[in-house]
């Protein structure tokens, strides 16, 4: 373990027996998770990160650590899957989100749609306990509007009339001084 500072030292055999092991592990595991991806792809079994670690028997953090099979099994999950398999036609992973998208979209809407029925049943039974109830409005509004109109214009008529009363009343007021004062002035000349 002497050496010049800054020079990289020669790893210890024990050290480096160790790295070789792990680096042996990983690549056993490696093509085992091959191995069961190209199966998996063969048979037409499910393509997942989950399935695929348990079928080569491999922690599935190993798979995330290796971005290259993790690619690969994403691809393998977005293509279809080989023809002539199952009684269906194919069914890609795209597909599926498309379905899934639009079945959410139309759940909102019909959520929506819900909301608003609901708000227009709520005002049509309030409405109907409100007449029933007898503090709404009397089922024969026409005739009650014509009588209020009668009556307005009764009011309006009777406005004219103690208007032209009030005049009258005016008038024999001011005939009545002048002639009070005729006569006070007759009588103080006599």
């Amino acid at each position: 373990m002497t050496g010049k500072p800054g020079e990289p030292q020669a790893p210890a055999p024990r050290a480096a027996a160790m790295a070789k092991g792990r680096q042996a592990d990983s690549a056993r595991r490696r093509q085992r998770v091959i191995a069961a991806l190209d199966r998996a792809a063969g048979d037409g079994t499910e393509i997942s990160v989950f399935a695929l670690a348990r079928a080569a028997a491999v922690d599935r953090t190993f798979l995330y650590r290796h971005r290259d099979l993790l690619a690969k099994i994403h691809a393998l999950e977005a293509a279809p899957p080989p023809a002539g398999q199952g009684s269906g036609p194919a069914v890609i992973r795209a597909s599926l989100q498309a379905d899934l998208l639009a079945a959410h979209e139309r759940a909102i809407r019909l959520q929506t749609r819900i909301q608003q029925l609901e708000k227009r049943l709520s005002e049509a039974l309030g409405e109907q306990a409100w007449r029933e109830s007898g503090l709404g409005a009397p089922p024969d509004i026409n005739a009650l509007t014509q009588q209020v109109t009668h009556l307005e214009q009764q009011a309006i008529d009777l406005r004219v009339q103690l208007e032209e009363r009030d005049e009258e009343l005016t008038a024999a007021r001011a005939a009545n001084r002048e002639l009070m004062a005729q006569l006070n002035a007759a009588v103080h000349h006599r």
